[in-house]
């Protein structure tokens, strides 16, 4: 097989104008070909351009080795494929007596379960939130200002806290394997777009991944798999340094509580950043953890068409559609004074800022975008890495409770809902002097005003909200550096901190705030418990934490026969 990349097209012509230029370049008429990469090129803005990376197939080993030999061309190489393959289980080892457990539904479990059903070994996965098509109800109906369902919102369910995201699938995960490409093509044949094999900035979107979370669900039952909903796994059964099972609590058809106990030597830990309880739980058992850096900061949001202006030099809809760009992201990054880094996470372009609390008298918030990316307004979250030195010490759940600390000061300033603030008011405040004691929190109850439904839906939120002193919620130096960072970012996209930009808070839940620690065989120091995915630590996004969820499949595949 041959790949041809850095081939250069002026934006607008699409496949035919890619087509056309392949034939020419390999002097072919019809030219058998796959896009494997695609990019744009703005450096040279308003003049943009498509960048492509094909493979060619001529079904012929020697055919392409002359071809290559002939046409000298620069970019054109002999390339082999990686197709996935799950591995071998090593001789000696033990039959699995019962269905391995799989903990959590995010993409981590997943596709941990879907990989061990593949090979025959009938999966649990338990889920303490409810299947999709409820939960999407659920959190409807919070953002309306209903009750709070602390097992069904944008953190718990099916699909985990990704499904109400942007549904962003880049990773930095290097990968020889094929594990990659094993799960975008999973997510392909489960309905997700096509492009996604191929897009520098690949996405679904919360509106298709909904969908397409389903269709894995499906496949995996078909494959032997077996998916409980409400069912929260409330304690671990450990003896002599093993897992022996699991004690789990299962909502009824009638909304009671049944307790029951499903014995199992093999559990994955796939439970997401926001499984407190099971981290308490964990620790009280003498599973290994330690304390995680990780960050937290707020969402910034602009108009959608000064993003586009800054980094395509065209902002006009029409101009946009006739060249065939999407709207435009951003990646910022900065080194402050003090030494604490600042920078841009989960950016969502044409995208939402929702309510994405999963516990009563907590706030944090989140971005989320359909794949159209159409809502007018960009959304980030601006964060720093937080560690030691905030949490006052390190102890392994120093983080989360640190976290939790900020959230509930997040839900005491707007009384539950988004608390809004102008980014000139927001440092404005701080340049004047407010005090140490506003700052520490300690403030009286603010002087509020809610949003109207028009002026949240001109600012693309997702959940009540209201203008709030929001400069108060962080410690003083760190909404400093707060300012200081959108001052720089504001040098490199000018606008950023001007008159269109909006903060709201808090952004929290970036990361896991613990890391189950694992040996190299993904094993934590209680044998058969397989800490995964990104509430374990060992991911952040959803195609890595997919991609750990094979791993830790392949880890039980080597150790056990089904």
């Amino acid at each position: 097989m041959l790949e041809l990349s850095g081939i250069s097209l002026r934006c607008g012509g699409g496949e035919a104008l890619l087509a056309g230029k392949l034939s020419k370049l390999l002097r072919m008429e019809h030219v058998p070909y796959r896009i494997v990469r695609h990019s744009i090129d703005a450096r040279k803005k308003p003049e943009l351009f498509d960048v492509y990376s094909v493979q060619v197939d001529l079904g012929n080993a020697e055919k392409e080795r002359l071809l290559l030999k002939r046409l000298h061309l620069r970019g054109l190489r002999e390339v082999e494929s990686s197709a996935y393959r799950f591995p071998d289980t090593e001789e000696g080892s033990p039959r699995l007596l019962h269905r391995p457990l799989v903990i959590g539904s995010g993409p981590a479990g997943l596709f941990c379960a879907l990989t061990l059903a593949r090979q025959g070994y009938r999966p649990l996965l338990l889920e303490r939130g409810r299947r999709m098509e409820e939960r999407v109800l659920d959190v409807e109906r919070f953002f309306a200002g209903g009750k709070l369902d602390p097992s069904s919102n944008i953190q718990f369910g099916e699909g985990g806290a990704g499904t109400f995201s942007d549904g962003k699938l880049t990773t930095n995960v290097r990968d020889r394997y094929g594990r990659k490409d094993y799960v975008l093509r999973e997510f392909v044949e489960a309905g997700a777009p096509q492009d996604i094999c191929y897009e520098n900035l690949p996405h679904i979107g919360t509106d298709r991944l909904r969908g397409t979370i389903v269709q894995l669900r499906e496949k995996l039952i078909r494959l032997g798999g077996e998916v409980r909903f409400g069912c929260l796994v409330k304690d671990f059964a450990i003896e002599q340094g093993r897992i022996r099972g699991v004690y789990v609590e299962e909502r009824s058809e009638t909304g009671q509580a049944e307790s029951s106990f499903l014995e199992s030597e093999v559990a994955v830990l796939a439970v997401g950043h926001s499984a407190r309880d099971t981290f308490r739980c964990l620790l009280g058992h003498g599973v290994s953890m330690s304390q995680k850096d990780f960050a937290l900061g707020f969402r910034v949001t602009h108009p959608q068409s000064m993003i586009n202006q800054q980094q395509y030099g065209v902002s006009a809809k029409e101009e946009l559609e006739k060249l065939r760009l999407p709207s435009a992201s951003y990646k910022l990054a900065a080194h402050l004074p003090s030494g604490r880094g600042i920078y841009s996470f989960c950016m969502c372009p044409g995208g939402y800022i929702v309510n994405a609390s999963s516990s009563e008298g907590e706030l944090a918030v989140n971005g989320m975008s359909d794949y159209a990316r159409d809502s007018g307004r960009a959304n980030s979250a601006i964060v720093m890495t937080v560690g030691e030195k905030e949490f006052g010490n390190a102890g392994p759940l120093s983080g989360m409770l640190f976290q939790e600390k900020l959230e509930k000061r997040a839900y005491e300033l707007a009384g539950g809902r988004i608390p809004v603030e102008v980014f000139g008011d927001f440092a404005r405040a701080l340049s004047e002097g407010t005090g140490e004691k506003e700052l520490a929190g300690d403030m009286a109850e603010p002087a509020l005003r809610e949003l109207s439904e028009e002026e949240a839906e001109e600012l693309c939120l997702k959940g009540r909200s209201a203008f709030a002193p929001l400069h108060t919620l962080l410690p003083r130096d760190m909404a400093e550096d707060f300012i200081e960072g959108m001052g720089i970012f504001d040098g490199i996209l000018p606008g950023f901190a001007g008159a269109g930009a909006f903060v709201c808070g808090l952004e929290s839940r970036t990361s896991s705030p613990v890391r189950i620690e694992r040996d190299a065989a993904f094993s934590s120091n209680v044998r058969g418990l397989y800490p995964c995915g990104e509430g374990a630590g060992y991911a952040g996004g959803i195609m890595s934490a997919a991609i750990d969820g094979v791993k830790v499949a392949e880890a039980i595949g080597r150790s056990y026969f089904p």
